[in-house]
């Protein structure tokens, strides 16, 4: 079965989810709506949504779900780079840097996790023995 994909809203939920580990519906509620945007049952409804496709699961504690999500932000992200990029990385990274306004302390920043990234996927050099 092909994992589900995520609604507008329910990548909002995920993206508190992810930010927090875990909450409840009032406390997702409260982080995803400071202004009470969306009814307390909306959030509640889609989170029981979620978890029949799979995106979120629940514990107890006491009388309240405790929701947490199933797959972490870079699964999906991996799965979204994959879906519409067909896993190219660098058209992913040359889409957004034409559609962003990039700043120069951005790019700055970029190419410095470039460099950490290089850095860390160079095989190490084998000691003596190994």
């Amino acid at each position: 079965m092909p994992e589900p994909s995520p609604s507008e809203r329910e990548l909002e939920i995920l993206k508190v989810l992810w930010e927090m580990g875990s909450g409840s519906v009032r406390e997702v509620h409260q982080r995803l709506c400071p202004n009470d945007e969306l009814a307390f049952n909306t959030v509640q409804t889609t989170l029981r949504i979620m978890e029949d496709k799979g995106l979120v699961a629940h514990r107890s504690e006491g009388r309240t779900f405790v929701y947490f999500p199933q797959h972490s932000r870079e699964r999906v992200a991996r799965r979204f780079l994959n879906k519409v990029f067909d896993g190219s990385l660098d058209q992913l990274v040359l889409t957004l840097l034409q559609t962003e306004d990039t700043t120069p302390d951005e790019l700055k920043e970029l190419e410095r996790l470039i460099a950490q990234a290089r850095k860390e996927k160079q095989p190490r050099p084998k000691k003596e023995g190994e």
